[in-house]
């Protein structure tokens, strides 16, 4: 039995283009390379390939039937380009993380800038110049991450909200509420079915002064889990101050 996803490799897609008009109008075919997963039988995954040959940017969904009229496979171009760009990518991130687990924050924050050079959208890179913002109490370049960050649907997969979660809890203890409001708020658009997200939440309303938007939030993590200890004796605290 075969196992999902699995990476086809990069195919190329061309469409006729229109430039000019009247008596200098002109025909050209505008090709572009895309970057292809098999996600089932039947639904492709297609990224578009970037300047430097790594996909970045939106994943879309084509049925098999669309995708074996539409697209042109580019072995080629995906042994020549792409796999050294990834590996390249790769690398550098693996050098940042190692930076980051020995200490070596400064080391660490160049790695990963290196590899958001060739993928200003890379999931991972992202997170390790976050965690090394988090880390050195830079907060404005933490921001700065985050709105990046707050783009990519893929940080709201479970691996990456947990690993992001820290960011928001690190914002929030340092002051940024707007933004930590911004995050929790974001990833419950993905999932509200975890009760730490509306806990979260609830914090940050809590310090901003917003007596109302704890005591929501609170109630909607004990809906989620009744036996939430914590949320309960939050609860209790806050309508004790409101009665």
């Amino acid at each position: 039995m075969q196992e999902f996803p699995q990476i086809l490799g990069v195919f190329s897609m061309q469409k006729e283009a229109n430039i000019g008009t009247g008596g200098t109008k002109q025909t050209r075919d505008n090709v572009t390379y895309w970057y292809v997963r098999i996600l089932s039988p039947n639904d492709f995954e297609v990224q578009p390939l970037n300047q430097y040959h790594v996909p970045s940017g939106i994943k879309s969904m084509v049925k098999k039937s669309q995708f074996l009229t539409t697209y042109t496979p580019e072995p080629a171009y995906y042994r020549m380009n792409t796999v050294p760009a990834l590996e390249s990518l790769s690398r550098k991130i693996r050098k940042g993380e190692n930076a980051f687990t020995e200490g070596n924050l400064n080391e660490a924050e160049q790695q990963f800038i290196k590899a958001l050079m060739i993928d200003d959208h890379n999931v991972d890179a992202n997170m390790g110049l976050g965690k090394v913002y988090a880390e050195k109490k830079e907060f404005e370049k933490l921001k700065h991450v985050l709105e990046t960050l707050l783009s990519i649907d893929e940080v709201f997969v479970v691996e990456q909200r947990k690993r992001f979660n820290e960011f928001g809890i690190s914002l929030r203890k340092n002051g940024f509420y707007d933004e930590s409001l911004r995050y929790y708020n974001k990833a419950l658009e993905f999932t509200d079915k975890d009760e730490n997200l509306y806990f979260n939440l609830a914090r940050v309303h809590y310090e901003r002064g917003d007596r109302d938007g704890c005591i929501k939030s609170l109630k909607s993590a004990l809906a989620l889990n009744p036996s939430f200890v914590e949320a309960q004796k939050f609860l209790t605290h806050c309508e004790r101050l409101s009665a």
